[in-house]
């Protein structure tokens, strides 16, 4: 089976350095916070283009801290895109917020900054850059979140706003052994802020007091998390290269009725998505003869049971996509031959 993502393989390529990494820090003793997570902190956040990272548990808890710091509250609103993982509308409504949904682009899943529901509730904005591509938003009277958990490796890094997030989860192209995230910023205060809410709001031991008028919690990355980072980090330029070489053969040899998405320069394939008619069809298609694909997303948020009783706008551009939509393998552990059978199990569709 060809496989959406191979961890084991991708461990492979690295399994000494991050083994030994994951060991030093197992007889080190030191298992929350230190160097290794400072590192991580620093190292990525000067890959993405931002001075400084403060980093969380889970991409989830990035969004989260990212609103926090910028003061988002009960109440208020927050415009996200259609087309995303829940979590985007999950961490707004995490923080008392109400995840106001848009519509995304007619040409490509991205939130269209042209049609923005913005009303005098509106607190911010989360751009999301799907799949490797940015999302450029004009300027808003309201702040702009980066949502960078899928534009990992890209040159140069989208960004719109002050302030950004990304998620270490293990099928990212720079991922974890487990879960992680990271919130970016050029403020150093703003880093201070989001580091003290993820550690119970302590300016001193034992005192717990409350950071741009939220309570903090306990949303860490560990040292074992940021050493198998760190072991990855080196690794990155490689995979987006080899990402970038697979979709450049996909692009040259899918058959017409695949419509590719468009790309940017510089666009790190963090998945390739087309859209195809008969899209389930395919699905069994392709599985019958060992190729594993995904949908990126099937049901948008305008239509998720958990966010039924907010106002959405109609989103007939999400809905379109959504029901479209076909993610075809690409990751950098994939070989010629891999890549070369899934194209000719694609040709071999009647569409």
């Amino acid at each position: 089976m060809i496989r959406m993502a191979d961890l084991a393989a991708r461990h492979a390529r690295g399994a000494d350095r991050a083994e030994r990494a994951v060991l030093e820090v197992l007889r080190s003793g030191r298992y929350v916070g230190g160097p290794l997570v400072a590192a991580v902190q620093s190292r990525v956040a000067a890959v993405m283009g931002w001075t400084y990272g403060a980093s969380t548990n889970s991409g989830t808890d990035a969004l989260v801290y990212a609103l926090l710091a910028l003061g988002v509250k009960h109440g208020d609103e927050v415009v996200v895109p259609a087309v995303t993982f829940f979590a985007t509308a999950g961490a707004v409504a995490r923080v008392g917020a109400v995840p106001v949904v848009a519509d995304v682009r007619e040409d490509l899943p991205l939130l269209d900054a042209t049609r923005l529901p913005l009303t005098p509730r509106t607190r911010a904005v989360i751009a999301v850059h799907l799949y490797g591509e940015g999302c450029p938003v004009p300027d808003l009277p309201v702040p702009v979140v980066d949502d960078l958990a899928q534009v990992v490796g890209a040159a140069p890094a989208p960004r719109n706003g002050t302030i950004g997030a990304m998620s270490f989860y293990p099928t990212k192209t720079l991922g974890a052994a487990g879960d992680g995230g990271l919130v970016l910023t050029d403020d150093p205060d703003t880093q201070a802020a989001v580091l003290r809410l993820t550690h119970h709001g302590m300016p001193a031991p034992n005192e717990h007091v409350r950071v741009r008028g939220a309570v903090g919690a306990n949303s860490r990355l560990d040292a074992l998390q940021a050493a198998v980072i760190l072991a990855h980090l080196d690794d990155l330029p490689a995979r987006v290269a080899a990402r970038q070489a697979h979709a450049a053969v996909y692009d040259a040899e899918l058959p017409s009725f695949v419509r590719r998405l468009a790309r940017s320069p510089g666009h790190p394939v963090h998945q390739y998505v087309v859209t195809v008619p008969r899209r389930e069809a395919l699905r069994q298609h392709l599985a019958e003869r060992g190729v594993e694909s995904a949908i990126y997303y099937p049901i948008p948020l305008s239509r998720q049971e958990a966010l039924s009783g907010i106002a959405h706008a109609p989103t007939p551009n999400a809905d379109r996509f959504c029901a479209e939509s076909l993610a075809l393998p690409v990751h950098e552990c994939l070989a010629p031959a891999d890549v070369a059978r899934v194209i000719d199990a694609v040709k071999a569709f009647a569409p």
